[in-house]
């Protein structure tokens, strides 16, 4: 289904996982790159009504996608690509003819979403983020530990096949190829000339504060700038805004205004990586958040391979 013409101007942890981390090495790599992942303080019950009534964001114009809408077929929202493209190499059958935004729920079930979810919790279980943005890379074993990262696979060797089954990573890779060809389709793109590119990882935000600039996560930025290889950005959420958390909601920045799209577990949302998609993420008041981002580039010397069992 070529894009169409809508113009916007503007856990539960595995038994024998009992190992110390504090010795690992701290993981090398473009984890240095984010933009970061800052958390407010964690507030109490009462708390909680008063931040939602006066602290939800304030500036923004537009609900796309709310939450409790179903959306089947992806509803799509073009915008004019970027001038920035004028200055990259372009990739034919890849590069953006047309840029723009959308969101489906068709692509991934509520239920392999919470599957995913429970893979996400095994995973940080082992370690986490001294602040309330940690990661989990299954491509290079990036997972989260303090104010740095370490290699789970490295440290834990065959043990790691006590917190992971093969049946989680079909799952993943399976997930993923959706998502790709659902990218291809709505964008008239050939799926076999987008690669998956790093960093492709699972995220968990909460309300927990901020220990180093890899927290901040809410700052604006432009995925093609901030990582150089991204040309098409996914989401794939695991759990439910205003349900699971508050908060948390993707937000497009328009010259005219600030467009949001509500996280529901299973929903993707995806976009053209340019600079006309200059985006944020609110800050976590309360619960916790999972997602997945999953990036593709037209580049193949920035492909990375789906991640296997070791």
């Amino acid at each position: 289904m070529p894009i169409q013409r809508r113009t916007i101007l503007k856990s539960t942890d595995r038994k024998g996982i009992h190992l110390q981390l504090q010795s690992a090495t701290p993981q090398p790599s473009f984890w240095k790159r984010p933009p970061g992942y800052l958390l407010v303080t964690a507030i109490g019950v009462c708390g909680v009504v008063g931040w939602l009534y006066f602290n939800f964001d304030s500036e923004i114009t537009e609900t796309l996608v709310r939450q409790d809408e179903v959306v089947q077929q992806p509803k799509i929202f073009t915008v004019q690509c970027s001038e920035d493209y004028d200055n990259y190499k372009r990739y034919p059958g890849c590069t953006p003819q047309t840029c723009g935004r959308a969101v489906t729920d068709g692509v991934v079930t509520h239920e392999e979403a919470l599957v995913l979810q429970r893979l996400a919790e095994r995973g940080l279980s082992l370690a986490g983020s001294d602040g309330g943005a940690s990661i989990l890379d299954l491509h290079s074993g990036a997972l989260s530990m303090g104010k740095q990262f370490v290699n789970i696979y490295r440290y834990f060797g065959e043990q790691i096949k006590d917190v992971f089954s093969e049946d989680d990573f079909q799952l993943y890779r399976a997930v993923r190829a959706r998502i790709q060809g659902v990218i291809a389709e709505t964008f008239g793109l050939d799926p076999s000339r987008m690669y998956l590119t790093k960093p492709t990882f699972f995220s968990r935000i909460n309300g927990s504060v901020a220990r180093t600039t890899h927290d901040e996560y809410w700052h604006p930025h432009i995925d093609k700038v901030t990582y150089g290889s991204f040309d098409y950005t996914s989401l794939l959420y695991l759990s439910d805004y205003g349900r699971d958390f508050g908060g948390g909601r993707f937000v497009f920045m328009d010259a005219d205004g600030n467009r949001t799209v509500e996280p529901r577990a299973g929903r993707v949302s995806f976009f053209s990586s340019g600079s006309e998609n200059l985006h944020r993420v609110e800050k976590v008041g309360w619960g916790t958040r999972f997602a997945i981002t999953v990036s593709f580039t037209c580049d193949q010397a920035h492909a990375i391979a789906d991640p296997s069992l070791p």
